[in-house]
C-alpha cells in the first residue's frame, strides 16, 4: 500500500485560506487535484511541442465555478517542473490584448511582473534570468567585451520585430550589471517590464527607440519566449484568464480589435511563424459561444475555433483549439471531499475531523440544496466543505451532523449578473471624447 505525500504545514494553510475566500491557492495543487485526466495530458503534449520549438495556443473554456482558474494554475505547475519561464494575468477594465489607451501595455506589465520560474515561482524572475544568461554568455566567449558576446547570442532576434532593441536593453543590462551601475539596469528591467511611457524617456536612458507599448504586446512575447531559450529555458508559457472581459467590452470595434489580435496570434502558432510559445485563454462559455459579442461573433475565429462534428454525446475531441472543461462526476467530487479532508488533517487519517458518511452527507445536502449544479460548478461546494471542516476543527466535539443542517449553500452563478452590457454604450470609443 503506497504512503500518502506528506502535507506540509504551509500547503496546508494557502489551501484552506485560499479556499475559504473562494479563489486558487498558489501552492499544494498537487494535494487537491482530481479528474481531468485528459484535458491534462492534452496540454502535456502541447507543452512538449512548444519545448521541441513549436507554439500553442489553447481557449480553455469552463463557467463560473467550474475550475478553469484552478486547471490554468495546475498547467502553470506542470510548466514550471519542465523548465518553462511562465507569465499570467487576469484581463480587466485596464488590461487587454489590444487597446490604445496604454491598456495592452498594462497587461503586457503584469505579466512582466508575474514572470516566474521553477527556481522563482511566485513571479520576479526577469533579474535572475538575466543575470543567468550573462552567467553563460561569459562562459561562452571568454575575453570578449560582454556587449559584443550578448550581441552575437542574441544575432537572431534581431530579424523580429523591436529585437535591435530587446538585445540592446539586454546588452545594457549587462553592462549595468558589470560596472555595479544599478541606474542602468533598474532602466533596462523598466523597458524589458514594458514601464517606460514615453519613447523619449526610453532614448535618454537606454539609447534606443522604441518602448513595448499597445502596439507591440505580442510582438513582445514572441521576443522573450526566444530570449528565454537562448537563455536555456524550454520555452514561455503565457496564461490569461478573465479573458470574458473582452465579452463585456461595451464598444463593438474594441471587442473587433481585440479577436482580431487573438486571430494573428491563433495563426502564427498554426502557421508555424512563433518558436517557442505557449498561450492559454482562460473564458467562459458566453466569452466563447456568443455570436453578437463573444468569440464567435468574429467570423474568421469562429471557423477555426468550432468543435469537431463528429465529437457527440459522451464523444469528446481534446486535439482541437478549445478545451471545454467537463463537468466533475459525482464519484470526482467525492474524491475530491476526501482530499480536502486529508489536507486538514495533513495526511493524518487518525485526525480525519469527519467519517466517510459525512462526505456522502454533505453531497446529498448539496443535491438537495442546488440540484445538478452543485458538480457543473463547484467552487461554492468547496467553500462551503471547508467553512463547515474549519467550524469542526476549532470546535472539538461539534456534531457535524447538526451543522451540516445550518449551512447556507447558494448556486454559483458567477458574473451572470453583468452579462446584459447596453449596445450602444460608446464609454470605451477612442472617439467618444470627440466633441463637435
Amino acid at each position: 500500500m503506497t504512503s500518502k505525500p506528506t502535507i506540509r504545514p504551509r500547503d496546508r494553510d494557502t489551501i484552506i485560506q485560499a479556499l475559504r475566500a473562494g479563489v486558487v491557492p498558489r501552492l499544494g495543487l498537487q494535494h487537491i487535484q482530481v479528474g481531468r485526466q485528459g484535458e491534462i495530458e492534452a496540454i502535456v503534449r502541447d507543452i512538449d511541442r512548444v519545448a521541441n520549438g513549436g507554439a500553442s495556443v489553447r481557449f480553455i473554456i469552463g463557467s463560473y465555478g467550474a475550475g478553469k482558474t484552478f486547471f490554468l494554475f495546475l498547467v502553470r505547475q506542470i510548466a514550471l517542473q519542465r523548465k518553462f519561464v511562465v507569465m499570467q494575468a487576469d484581463l480587466g477594465p485596464d488590461r487587454r490584448i489590444h487597446a490604445t489607451g496604454g491598456q495592452a501595455r498594462t497587461l503586457y506589465a503584469e505579466l512582466a511582473r508575474s514572470l516566474s520560474t521553477r527556481s522563482s515561482p511566485d513571479g520576479g524572475a526577469l533579474r535572475a534570468i538575466l543575470e543567468t544568461f550573462i552567467a553563460q554568455t561569459t562562459e561562452l566567449f571568454p575575453g570578449k567585451p560582454i556587449e559584443t558576446a550578448i550581441s552575437a547570442r542574441l544575432a537572431g532576434l534581431r530579424e523580429m520585430v523591436a529585437g535591435y532593441d530587446f538585445a540592446a536593453v539586454v546588452a545594457a543590462y549587462a553592462r549595468g550589471y558589470e560596472e555595479s551601475n544599478e541606474a542602468l539596469q533598474d532602466a533596462a528591467l523598466r523597458w524589458l517590464r514594458a514601464e517606460y511611457t514615453t519613447k523619449t524617456e526610453a532614448r535618454v536612458d537606454l539609447g534606443v527607440r522604441t518602448i513595448i507599448d499597445d502596439a507591440s504586446f505580442y510582438d513582445a512575447l514572441r521576443l522573450m519566449a526566444k530570449f528565454v531559450r537562448i537563455a536555456g529555458f524550454s520555452g514561455l508559457l503565457v496564461s490569461l484568464d478573465e479573458m470574458v472581459n473582452l465579452y463585456k467590452l461595451q464598444n463593438a470595434q474594441a471587442r473587433k480589435q481585440n479577436y482580431e489580435q487573438i486571430l494573428r496570434i491563433f495563426n502564427d502558432a498554426l502557421q508555424g511563424t512563433t518558436e517557442g510559445l505557449g498561450i492559454l485563454f482562460g473564458g467562459t462559455p458566453d466569452f466563447l459561444l456568443d455570436t453578437r459579442r463573444g468569440i464567435y461573433s468574429y467570423e474568421a475565429l469562429q471557423t477555426r475555433l468550432a468543435s469537431n462534428s463528429f465529437a457527440t454525446g459522451e464523444l469528446i475531441d481534446l486535439t482541437g483549439p478549445v478545451i471545454r472543461l467537463q463537468s466533475l462526476s459525482v464519484e470526482e467530487l467525492l474524491h475530491l471531499l476526501e482530499r480536502l479532508r486529508d489536507v486538514f488533517a495533513a495526511g493524518d487519517s487518525s485526525a480525519y475531523l469527519v467519517p466517510d458518511e459525512a462526505l456522502h452527507a454533505f453531497l446529498d445536502y448539496c443535491h438537495t440544496k442546488i440540484g445538478e449544479a452543485y458538480f457543473q460548478t463547484p467552487r461554492n461546494t468547496v467553500k462551503a466543505f471547508v467553512d463547515l471542516l474549519s467550524i469542526l476543527e476549532q470546535n472539538p466535539g461539534l456534531s457535524w451532523q447538526e451543522r451540516l443542517g445550518l449551512l447556507d449553500l447558494k448556486l454559483d452563478t458567477g458574473g451572470e449578473d453583468d452579462r446584459a452590457l447596453p449596445e450602444d454604450d460608446r464609454s470605451d470609443d477612442d472617439l467618444a471624447t470627440l466633441r463637435f
